[in-house]
């Protein structure tokens, strides 16, 4: 990402602040993952949206007006010993010159300056309860300033929920981050291409997922989240992760699998017959689902409500349904009752772009968000019915079927993003085993 990006970001910001305030993100966390070793670290999504600082043990500020400079960073400082064991730190210097700080400090010296330049502001803009323990840091300092008494300066008297404002200029995506998410979803479609490609009877679940792994690190990325690979019985289960199934001929695959670029996630499912050859009963609902999709599909446009793909999604869901003989009576009373949710029992979509489940309100004032340009939405009805399912005949029992597209709102419709890979369902047979 351009640097420029993140310096047009935060003056974004503390022009909305204004003068007398100040902005606190602390970076995200080391974890632990057992005794002494370490997930691999990801750093805070809004400390990078606003710093593009990869380092952990960091604190950026932002302070509007200050004469001294408005962006501030805490850091580590340079160490070659540490360096040889854990890799490159910036250091404050290398902070200012290669990652737009107006002025940068040790994380070490951070009680020594901080509450000072708390201290002149009135208002803090801080996310409460991401790091309990920077909290009650943060606590600390301003409890101490308030208990100094007399007229030494300004001591804050409001705190504002950062996370408010800040995500909402997340939700609209600039041409940069369109271009990250296009990046992403150009090498999820060739990762899921590559797995259907190799399936086959007889192999493993983590087999597939191995090929989705294999084209990211070939691409220099990693997954946004953990894959779901669930075949037969599996495709039912919507987290599905254990990824260790031996597949079986017959079978129907659900694989939920997207790669993070630069910090922008793809989320993506596709579902298709281990065989190469859908079942009677698979296709029928695997078309019901599609039609479902293109329903959801052509409600994304501006000044569209959120909730419309959805509505439309269930509708076209329900009426599937009873034309199988799923689900029985009049199909308005079907719809009004959400009798569907037996069967599709989750969202639509969701917002995507930094995190999968991106942030965002959905409603304003109680009402649907109305869908603007920029905004970045996954499409993903499905339909799912497990084994043993009560009242339904065993012929559609162990069938799940979810289609997963991200699509962009323009100004004139919307983009799908994932539109390099085939929803088609003799397109999609095709494809399966096209490499043995």
């Amino acid at each position: 990402m351009n640097p420029k990006e993140f310096s047009r970001r935060r003056r974004q910001l503390m022009r909305m602040m204004g003068r007398g305030s100040i902005a606190i993100l602390p970076a995200s966390r080391v974890k632990i993952r057992s005794r002494d070793v370490a997930y691999a670290y990801r750093q805070d999504s809004d400390f990078y949206y606003l710093t593009g600082f990869t380092e952990p043990d960091a604190v950026a500020v932002l302070v509007p007006g200050r004469s001294n400079g408005e962006y501030l960073l805490f850091c580590r400082e340079r160490d070659k010993l540490r360096e040889t064991w854990d890799g490159y730190r910036a250091g404050p210097k290398r902070a200012i010159s290669e990652h737009g700080a107006d002025d940068a400090f040790p994380i070490a010296d951070i009680n020594d300056i901080l509450p000072g330049i708390i201290e002149q502001c009135d208002r803090i803009y801080y996310t409460m309860g991401i790091y309990p323990d920077f909290d009650q840091q943060l606590i600390g300092w301003v409890t101490a300033l308030r208990n100094k008494g007399g007229n030494s300066g300004h001591r804050p008297d409001e705190f504002i929920a950062l996370d408010h404002p800040l995500h909402d200029f997340r939700l609209y995506k600039s041409r940069a981050e369109t271009a990250a998410m296009r990046r992403a979803a150009k090498i999820t479609a060739r990762a899921h291409k590559r797995a259907m490609s190799i399936c086959r009877p007889g192999l493993f679940e983590y087999e597939i997922e191995a090929e989705f792994l294999h084209e990211y690190r070939r691409n220099g990325v990693c997954a946004s989240y953990p894959s779901i690979v669930g075949s037969g019985a599996n495709s039912c289960v919507l987290h599905y992760t254990d990824n260790s199934r031996q597949m079986q001929d017959g079978d129907l695959l659900l694989v939920d699998a997207g790669c993070e670029y630069d910090y922008y996630a793809a989320d993506v499912t596709r579902t298709y017959p281990v065989n190469g050859r859908f079942t009677e009963p698979q296709r029928a609902i695997y078309e019901v689902v599609l039609e479902a999709h293109q329903a959801a599909m052509a409600c994304i446009r501006p000044g569209g409500l959120w909730n419309d793909p959805h509505d439309a999604a269930v509708r076209v869901v329900t009426r599937g349904l009873k034309r199988l003989g799923l689900l029985k009576g009049p199909l308005q009373k079907l719809i009004r009752s959400e009798a569907s949710k037996r069967f599709f029992m989750h969202r639509t979509g969701h917002w995507l772009g930094m995190d999968v489940h991106d942030v965002g309100d959905y409603k304003i004032a109680d009402q649907w968000r109305v869908l603007e340009p920029g905004m970045v939405m996954t499409v993903e009805p499905g339909i799912y019915i497990a084994p043993g399912m009560r009242g339904v005949p065993r012929r559609w029992q162990g069938i799940g079927v979810r289609i997963e597209d991200d699509v962009l709102v323009t100004r004139d419709g919307h983009d799908v993003l994932t539109k390099d890979l085939p929803r088609d369902p003799d397109t999609i047979e095709a494809l399966v085993g096209s490499a043995l």
